[in-house]
């Protein structure tokens, strides 16, 4: 199996597109026979962890079960890739609207939880892998847990941003408030697995998630990178 994050990026001119997109490549990807699972998401502002929606800025996390994601491809061609994956109809918007693309070929390693009911990712045991790891935590906040999980974020972000190790990080989500993600890439595991298990804020947060039963469904997932492609316009 193979997860492909693409993360797009919109000219505040476009915003209006953007957001049309969010709805119309729905039916493109339910009917593309490539993939199994999908998920459009929008992002927080600045591309954090944030409350505050980013216009610009949206995501299609996607898996495929063949380990064959066309590698030669990706890597010699990523305009013909991404019409091919994603098919002609999302490539050609992209191009139109000048949207700034960037891919993520990611393999899962571990993976523990439910996306949408479902175990995306088959729940394995942790893979002990050298080089950058990708992380995406994921859950449904149950409506009334709403407003303490959001009290609690900024402590957490802010202590993430200075983490050592930590490459990247986007806060993604299916719907306001209440389903959020976060993707975040990290030099190595151990990187990650001091910002996961020492660093007090973070520990702290994931007690009260588990006293408090902030979370209706919750999803926890590693993965090696195999490949990455940006195109900017």
């Amino acid at each position: 199996m193979t997860a492909i994050l693409t993360l797009t990026r919109y000219r505040n001119r476009y915003i209006f597109f953007a957001l049309s997109a969010m709805g119309l490549f729905r039916p493109f990807l339910w009917l593309n026979k490539k993939i199994s699972f999908y998920r459009l998401l929008g992002c927080g502002r600045n591309g954090s962890f944030d409350i505050n929606p980013d216009w610009n800025q949206y995501g299609i996390f996607s898996l495929i079960e063949s380990d064959e994601y066309n590698a030669n491809e990706f890597r010699q061609n990523y305009l013909l890739w991404k019409q091919r994956y994603y098919g002609k109809f999302i490539s050609s918007w992209w191009r139109f609207f000048g949207v700034d693309t960037w891919t993520i070929v990611l393999n899962p390693v571990m993976s523990h939880g439910k996306w949408g009911g479902k175990e995306i990712v088959p729940d394995s045991s942790a893979i002990n892998a050298g080089g950058q790891i990708a992380v995406l935590t994921r859950a449904s906040i149950r409506l009334h847990k709403a407003r303490t999980f959001w009290k609690n974020v900024p402590s957490v972000e802010a202590q993430m941003k200075t983490a050592e190790g930590l490459i990247f990080s986007v806060g993604i989500g299916e719907f306001p408030i209440l389903r959020q993600a976060t993707f975040s890439i990290w030099k190595d595991m151990e990187s990650m697995k001091a910002f996961a298990y020492n660093m007090q804020q973070h520990k702290d947060v994931i007690r009260k998630t588990r006293d408090d039963n902030w979370y209706s469904e919750e999803l926890f997932a590693r993965f090696v990178i195999l490949a990455e492609r940006r195109e900017t316009s």
